[in-house]
């Protein structure tokens, strides 16, 4: 059974899930905590619970940005209309691309 290749993910998808996981790691530690100073009645369940509020918060936040920039990666990488507004491209009267008066650098060349 031949087994496709994962394609990479993008930079800033690749970012994005790596915030996603340390937010995550920071509300799991934030929740053990809260645990730990509910069962010692301390006073630190406060800022615990806080804390973790703020992890939920901020987990639920970056799950949102992975879901975006996703979506950002796919729309450049399908180009469905190259000479769309936000391209740079400018057609002629017969709809034939012509060079734009100040043309933009090659990201890719590593300008």
């Amino acid at each position: 059974m031949a087994r496709r290749r994962r394609s990479r993910l993008p930079d800033e998808v690749r970012a994005a899930a790596v915030r996603a996981g340390l937010a995550f790691a920071f509300t799991v530690v934030a929740v053990i905590v809260a645990v730990l100073a509910s069962w010692s009645h301390t006073t630190l369940i406060v800022p615990a619970l806080a804390m973790m509020a703020m992890g939920v918060f901020v987990t639920a936040w970056c799950l949102i940005d992975i879901i975006v920039s996703r979506q950002v990666a796919a729309s450049r990488r399908r180009d469905a209309n190259p000479a769309g507004p936000m391209s740079g491209a400018r057609t002629g009267a017969r709809g034939t691309a012509r060079p734009a008066v100040h043309p933009q650098p090659d990201r890719r060349a590593g300008w």
